[in-house]
């Protein structure tokens, strides 16, 4: 796990989308269908979901 800011970081985004909105919807006990039907982006679907979402970016390390 990552440390941000003096916390840890658990809900991030994998960079995999599809499976982040397929275990958000596991973990609210609901289906990617009744999302979408009231939504239809990934940004609404996460707040629909009661997700904020974050983005950090972090320098990589150079290759030696």
């Amino acid at each position: 796990m990552k440390l941000i800011e003096n916390r840890v970081r658990t809900n991030m985004v994998r960079n995999n989308i599809e499976i982040d909105v397929k275990v958000k919807c596991i973990e609210e006990g609901t289906t990617q269908a009744a999302v979408a039907e009231q939504i239809n982006t990934f940004v609404q679907m996460m707040e629909a979901l009661g997700y904020d979402i974050e983005l950090h970016y972090v320098k990589r390390e150079e290759k030696t």
